[in-house]
């Protein structure tokens, strides 16, 4: 056990689950949480979650992810016959397979994602020196343990990378607001007092160790673009949370959810910036939740299926199973997420 900080941010978990965590709130998902989730499977139907990973299509929404690019593979290795369609007669008389392989580089999060812990970090004083450090949630560090392209050794997240969501399975109660009914798809910012209006009008309770999902339709709206997106419509709609909002930072510390997740691209506003907690931020609510608190954010998320479905049964509770890649060292992750009611 190593501890790696003298100061910790005022309201955040670091050291709660130990000096090495690297799960934060995900240590909620205990068996008692996973089988009250596993309670909530009333009528045996199953959800996909996810956009296709080709959308939202371009890179106009976000110029610096772009779509999956599928390569070839070789037969044989260094070879120039394509692994695809390949008619294995020609290598193996009598043999009548045809099959085919292929490589596929991937933008992490690019379409539906989760956000790890070492997605965002923050300068902050964690040696009690007075000097800034950057440094991510529980005290890991830039360089030293989130290592750039530079870095001698390449590279990746030695720590706080999805490969541990992946191993804890990230499954457990999921609660769907759907913002849709309440502000409908123009640009909304959602601050607490909103928030707690729509949870009281629609029956919505949170706990600790819950999944909060919020539907704002811009899922739908990506969907109907079909992979050539308006991004000025697009970031123009739909409903997001207010990181600027000190209640509401407030009300996601005290709710004990294990993460936000969201059919919008960032959860939260991602054109602003201003002061917030701890100082500037342009995303204050990944701060406060990868940073601070060890809550995952999951973003892009397809929501607006389930969030019928429960709607038209009166309920808003589900089970989610939502790991990421087993991909040590990447600090985001595509997610195929699965919800059953």
């Amino acid at each position: 056990m190593t501890k790696r900080w003298v100061n910790r941010p005022e309201g955040s978990t670091w050291g709660d689950w130990g000096d090495d965590d690297q799960l934060g709130r995900v240590n909620l998902l205990t068996a008692d949480r996973i089988k009250a989730a596993a309670a909530e499977v009333q009528d045996g139907l199953s959800f996909c979650l996810s956009l296709p990973l080709d959308l939202p299509g371009g890179s106009t929404v976000n110029p610096k992810r772009h779509p999956p690019k599928f390569g070839p593979v070789f037969h044989p290795p260094g070879g120039k016959d394509f692994y695809y369609n390949m008619d294995w007669s020609k290598w193996q008389d009598g043999n009548m397979d045809v099959s085919s392989d292929e490589c596929t580089t991937l933008w992490n999060q690019y379409s539906t994602q989760w956000d790890s812990f070492a997605h965002v970090g923050h300068q902050f004083d964690a040696d009690g020196d007075g000097e800034l450090e950057r440094v991510y949630y529980n005290g890991f560090r830039a360089d030293e343990h989130i290592l750039g392209p530079d870095h001698p050794d390449g590279m990746g997240a030695r720590a706080l990378s999805v490969a541990g969501m992946a191993k804890a399975g990230m499954q457990g109660r999921g609660v769907m607001l759907d913002m849709v009914p309440h502000v409908g798809l123009e640009r909304a910012i959602i601050g607490y007092d909103e928030l707690m209006r729509m949870m009281e009008a629609d029956k919505i309770e949170v706990e600790e160790g819950d999944f909060f999902l919020f539907h704002t339709g811009w899922d739908d709206l990506i969907l109907e673009m079909n992979g050539d997106p308006d991004a000025e419509k697009l970031h123009s709609s739909g409903a997001v949370l207010n990181g600027y909002d000190e209640k509401l930072l407030q009300w996601i510390t005290d709710s004990g959810v294990v993460a936000l997740v969201s059919d919008n691209m960032a959860v939260e506003d991602s054109k602003g910036f201003g002061e917030t907690q701890g100082g500037c931020s342009r995303l204050p609510i990944h701060r406060h939740c990868l940073f601070r608190l060890g809550v995952h954010l999951g973003e892009l998320w397809h929501l607006s299926e389930l969030a019928n479905a429960l709607s038209a049964r009166g309920r808003s509770r589900f089970m989610l199973t939502a790991p990421p890649l087993f991909l040590p060292g990447a600090v985001g992750s595509p997610v195929s997420p699965i919800a059953t009611i």
